[in-house]
């Protein structure tokens, strides 16, 4: 009897069971992140570009005129026309027209920046005698300097000097090219104090 009372609970929870089934574990899920919580960021300044959105140092505008590189910056100067050439006439060292017009406009550029300091160039085309063309040039950088002056460039930050025909800028023999080494070359060769 004692093995029959064992036997009908024993029993009824087998059929239970078989009833019921075994409890199904829940299907596998991907893990659930928590949720990130930063802290709260001070409002800051914006930068923005004027032309269009890019990296703070796209950002920042840096003046060119500033570069501490020479040759950096004559490049500069060069490229948009701040320092202009003069030219002049065959076996001349008057300043024409378009000469003094400009050197009006390389004179604002220079009173607008006090710390240049500037060589002037005197350079001739390539007939004449190497003294007589040296000669010309150091006239037509010493014309050049004077009408500088004029408009209000101190003297002491222009230094001039002649190089004839030793540095053409075009080496053909033609009118056209001797037209272009005739000319008062500019190059801000440093700076001093303002």
């Amino acid at each position: 009897m004692k093995t029959a009372r064992f036997m009908l609970p024993l029993s009824l929870m087998l059929v239970s069971l078989t009833l019921l089934g075994c409890p199904k574990k829940p299907p596998k899920s991907a893990p659930v992140a928590a949720p990130v919580v930063s802290a709260p960021v001070a409002p800051t300044t914006e930068i923005r570009a004027e032309t269009s959105p890019g990296t703070l140092s796209d950002q920042v505008e840096v003046d060119p005129l500033a570069d501490p590189d020479i040759a950096s910056l004559n490049a500069h100067v060069r490229d948009r026309g701040l320092l202009g050439d003069v030219y002049f006439d065959f076996d001349r060292a008057e300043l024409r027209g378009e000469a003094r017009e400009r050197l009006a406009r390389n004179g604002e550029f220079l009173r607008s920046r006090p710390e240049f300091l500037v060589t002037i160039e005197g350079h001739c085309d390539e007939r004449g005698t190497n003294e007589y063309n040296l000669a010309l040039g150091e006239r037509r950088a010493t014309a050049t300097r004077d009408y500088l002056v004029s408009l209000g460039v101190a003297a002491s930050r222009i230094r001039i000097i002649s190089y004839g025909e030793e540095r053409p800028v075009c080496r053909e023999s033609n009118e056209s090219c001797w037209g272009q080494n005739r000319r008062s070359h500019f190059i801000v060769t440093g700076r001093g104090g303002a």
